[in-house]
């Protein structure tokens, strides 16, 4: 037996490991590919600027230019004048890439070199960079579908400069102005790559391609194995989910943004590269925003989360609509955006925050994403005022999704070793109502049944033909009870309970009375686990007792749990007495403890005193009882209490 579970869990086991080593060489051979692709990609530089001189800032000081230093100010136009002697025997060429900004270049003499103002069609200017062509040369002659090529928008561009076109002992004045009401820092709008040609591939094969074979293996785990690994033990968890899809969304924006100088090498109109930039980010938040949502459990969080995620979508989705009827360009209204995924943030932290000071669970994940909203806030921040430093979000954010995967690695090995021990439990709980069904049907109790029905035959036939079809029914439910793997409605449960109370009833008639205050029935809970403690009350209880008594089942709900209450007025019992050696076997009511402990979280309470009864309480927490919402039958619900006397 033992050789045959290590087979089947081996079994299990295998074709995930071959997965997974699959993945993991796949990964390997992508790597070796880069590394040895890397070492035949020729020489090029990257300098700060083209411009050997000065530059200003909105209209401040000059500063000199210092070549290998990135140039971080924030600016809304800044102008650089001096020489361009970079080239030499091997570089002979300059790619310059823009995002998002008008840029010129000119000889001090004001010969135009390049521009991608498009705002100056129709002018002198105009008809000086582009000759005939004239009209035919801007964006708009190259068509896209409905209003992507805004006059406006000057988008994601690049220009090429040769040795021929530049003369080294010429002035030349570069100007670049951001049209928008964000501030950018020079070195994230433009970049300039020196070569012996084709500057802009060789320098994206070199410096992206290892980031974007991680960032795509970061892809592939987003969209199969979270969503796969959410299903795999019997039901949707939606945080695998979201999480999923959050790695897939983070992987595609960050590969974009170390794409976003080289997007013109695959995409030529420059608007649709920002579109693709912007859509991408937009998609990624959103996701955020989901994920972020699916950790929170009350229903008054979950209702405004979702309504702030609805409005994140619906101003995304106004700015996509503004861009496609040539309103306004998304770069345009990013900062509207901004604003929105700042406030949907900051709501999400504090509903956050406001669920762990009651719910341990909620904590770790709360305290997890301090660092990513805090830098996300920043970010947002430096849109509108000039902030020291750059690109704050991508490491609070990297920060909080290493910790987000370690937390879910985490309980994903505590998710797999309870579905172990569940189906371990399964098999345990199968024998264990087989010993219930036994011990509930003691021979005693059918002879006393058949005899008081036989009795009733002479009396009363038609309350002996009543009698039989009741008790018939009853033995069902309990055969029944072998198969029913999952909690019931308390209806049934009830129902079942009124049928065994009936038969008893026949037996003891007028000195066994019964009391029903069902307050509610709007739970679950394990077939025949009432019926043990009833059976107690009845038989040793009010049974033991000269005059009979009454046995009184009621239910009620408080805040935190639904409670069973089966009291009588029997002769009680010393709770602290050592458990005396009756002879009879006690595995009906150690079984019920079991089951519910197991299936539903549930605690049985007894109190009695000697000579005026006992009292049973069956305690069921609230949250256990959502778990089961999957597996429930139809449930009455909000009935009115219902007290009635037998």
């Amino acid at each position: 037996m033992k050789d045959t579970k290590t087979m089947r869990l081996l079994r299990g086991k295998v074709p995930a490991a071959a997965v997974l080593a699959g993945v993991i060489l796949m990964f390997i051979g992508i790597m070796g590919l880069t590394r040895s692709f890397r070492a035949k990609i020729s020489t090029y530089e990257v300098p700060s600027t083209i411009i050997t001189g000065e530059y200003s800032v909105d209209g401040g000081p000059w500063i000199k230019t210092v070549a290998n230093v990135p140039i971080n100010d924030h600016f809304r136009k800044i102008v650089f004048r001096g020489k361009i002697d970079l080239f030499d025997e091997k570089l002979d060429e300059a790619d310059i890439s823009l995002k998002n900004v008008w840029a010129e270049l000119r000889s001090a003499d004001g010969e135009l070199c390049f521009s991608n103002d498009y705002r100056i069609k129709g002018t002198e200017a105009w008809k000086e960079r582009y000759g005939s062509a004239g009209e035919g040369a801007c964006q708009d002659s190259i068509l896209m579908p409905f209003a992507v090529n805004m006059p406006f928008t000057p988008g994601y561009e690049h220009f090429t400069l040769n040795r021929e076109s530049i003369a080294a002992d010429r002035e030349y004045v570069f100007t670049v102005e951001n049209p928008y009401n964000s501030y950018y820092s020079f070195s994230d709008c433009v970049s300039f790559t020196l070569s012996s040609g084709n500057g802009s591939y060789l320098r994206s094969s070199k410096e992206t391609m290892l980031p974007s074979a991680v960032l795509l293996l970061v892809c592939f785990f987003g969209i199969f194995f979270f969503p796969v690994i959410s299903f795999v033990f019997g039901k949707v968890n939606y945080r695998y989910l979201t999480f999923g899809f959050l790695c897939f969304f983070w992987g595609q924006y960050m590969l974009m943004r170390y794409q976003s100088f080289y997007i013109n090498n695959f995409i030529s109109d420059p608007v649709v590269c920002m579109i693709a930039a912007r859509v991408t980010a937009y998609f990624f938040f959103a996701s955020l925003l989901v994920y972020v949502r699916s950790n929170l459990k009350k229903a008054l969080s979950r209702i405004l989360s979702g309504m702030a995620v609805l409005v994140y979508f619906g101003v995304a989705a106004a700015g996509t609509v503004l861009q496609f009827t040539g309103v306004c360009d998304l770069a345009r209204f990013a900062p509207t955006v901004h604003i929105v995924m700042g406030a949907d943030m900051v709501l999400l932290a504090v509903l956050l925050a406001h669920e762990a000071k009651t719910d341990s669970s909620v904590m770790k994940y709360t305290v997890s994403w301090i660092p990513m909203v805090t830098t996300i806030l920043i970010d947002i921040m430096d849109q509108f005022i000039s902030l020291p430093g750059d690109h704050y979000f991508k490491f609070g954010f990297v920060l909080t999704l290493i910790v987000q995967l370690i937390q879910l690695v985490s309980d994903l090995k505590q998710q797999y070793k309870e579905s172990i021990r569940y189906q371990q439990m399964q098999k345990e709980l199968y024998e264990a109502r087989v010993a219930v069904m036994t011990s509930q049907i003691q021979p005693h109790f059918i002879y006393n049944a058949l005899t008081s029905i036989a009795m009733m035959c002479t009396i009363d036939p038609k309350t002996a033909q009543e009698a039989t079809i009741t008790f018939a029914k009853y033995l069902r439910g309990n055969m029944d009870s072998i198969r029913q793997t999952a909690p019931v409605d308390f209806a049934t449960e009830l129902e079942h309970l009124k049928k065994y109370l009936y038969i008893e009833k026949l037996r003891f008639a007028d000195k066994l009375k019964i009391e029903y205050d069902i307050q509610t029935t709007d739970f679950v809970i394990p077939l025949l686990t009432v019926q043990p403690l009833v059976e107690n009350a009845v038989k040793h209880g009010v049974g033991m007792k000269k005059k009979g008594g009454t046995v009184r089942i009621a239910t009620r709900e408080t805040d935190t749990a639904y409670e069973i209450i089966i009291s009588d007025d029997g002769v009680g019992f010393d709770t602290s007495a050592p458990r005396m050696a009756d002879g009879r076997s006690h595995i009906g009511m150690e079984n019920t403890r079991t089951r519910l402990k197991e299936m539903c979280g549930g605690e049985i309470f007894i109190e009695s005193t000697v000579g005026e009864g006992t009292t049973a309480t069956i305690t069921l927490p609230r949250t256990e009882q959502g778990k089961e919402d999957a597996m429930q039958p139809e449930k009455t619900r909000g009935m009115a209490p219902v007290p009635v006397a037998v």
